[in-house]
């Protein structure tokens, strides 16, 4: 179980958790016995390739699953209720938004064209808040000046498509926390934006969290991205996680060869005139039953146990995790790529 190695009770848990999906008649195992632990105040990072398991995972916490999804088996622990065993659309307006809430990658699929900015994030709060129609509007007002969103009077009478890419998702972003939610979710939240509005609103959703208390979750596929704002990461593959730690253990300490492939793949670590690393493959198709670790058949260095046992999680240190063979005792010893043992250097001497 991934742990993490801390001493403070967690605010949410996963256990065991098992989904599922019906697809024309066949069902598909998106993810495999994950267990996870998220803690008060801190910034957790999930990284993986598209179609790992990352939104859906989370997308469990909120009741959002397509509606041929199920959670098979397992809990997801959260303010004394197994998440996992709810049903009903009024058991999940208890949590959704108001416990926690979700910023999407694109937002002008979380925002309707026809309604002001305003008469939304209004919305959202009579929705979730006992209050009159008055609060509502001044919490409004508050979230879109907290969001940094100047003139919030005047603006908040416009129209989604009046706002630039950037301020739009800073609309998403004061919809998500208008409700003051304990956990904030963000599914690429920087995807559709040019780097200089990414590192914006980066740094926006820092202080917001600094300021709400929030605990923070980042779904991205973009190692570079995550440097910056995650307290731990979480790797995952195929719908597992095959890698956790503090985010300075995963990226100069990775132990996970997926966890390699994922740092290699980094443009900034590209030597000029070579090509950049890319991984070989394809992920394994999950409608079929996944033996051994699911990595192997990509992985140029597996072991023969690679294919036949799904590896148990090492500990590498009380926070560090890797589910990989690599790290048994009795492993041949298998040094990682280059650009891996480059990054260990450089941790290696930040510590120094």
């Amino acid at each position: 179980m991934c742990k993490g190695g801390r001493n403070v009770e967690s605010i949410l848990s996963v256990k065991n958790l098992n989904v599922k999906f019906r697809l024309r008649g066949r069902v598909l195992h998106a993810i495999r016995d994950v267990s996870l632990d998220l803690f008060p105040g801190e910034s957790l990072a999930i990284v993986g390739e598209s179609g790992s398991g990352k939104t859906v995972l989370t997308k469990t916490f909120i009741g959002l699953l397509d509606a041929n999804g199920w959670v098979d088996s397992g809990e997801i622990l959260y303010g004394g209720h197994n998440l996992a065993e709810f049903k009903t659309e009024p058991q999940w307006r208890t949590i959704r938004g108001r416990e926690i809430a979700m910023v999407m990658q694109d937002p002008m699929t979380s925002l309707n064209p026809l309604k002001t900015i305003g008469a939304q994030i209004i919305e959202a709060i009579l929705l979730h808040q006992h209050v009159s129609h008055e609060e509502a509007h001044r919490q409004m007002i508050e979230a879109l000046s907290a969001v940094g969103i100047a003139e919030p009077e005047r603006r908040s009478r416009q129209y989604p498509h009046e706002f630039s890419g950037g301020m739009r998702q800073r609309v998403v972003i004061a919809i998500a926390v208008a409700c003051r939610p304990k956990i904030l979710i963000c599914d690429e939240p920087t995807t559709a934006l040019d780097v200089t509005i990414q590192a914006q609103i980066l740094e926006l959703i820092k202080i917001l969290r600094q300021k709400l208390h929030l605990t923070c979750v980042y779904i991205t596929h973009d190692f570079g991205v995550v440097a910056n704002v995650a307290d731990r990461i979480a790797v995952m593959y195929a719908g597992d996680i095959v890698e956790l730690g503090t985010c300075d253990e995963v990226f100069y300490d990775p132990r996970h060869p997926y966890t390699w492939a994922l740092l290699s793949s980094l443009p900034q670590l590209g030597t000029k005139d070579e090509p950049l690393y890319s991984i070989q493959g394809t992920p394994p198709n999950l409608f079929h039953e996944v033996k051994g670790d699911a990595f192997a058949p990509r992985n140029p260095k597996a072991l023969k146990i690679d294919f036949v046992e799904r590896p148990p999680f090492f500990e590498v240190t009380p926070t560090h995790y890797a589910r990989t063979w690599l790290m048994d005792p009795r492993a041949p010893k298998v040094e990682p790529p280059e650009h891996v043992r480059i990054l260990r250097e450089k941790g290696v001497n930040r510590v120094g």
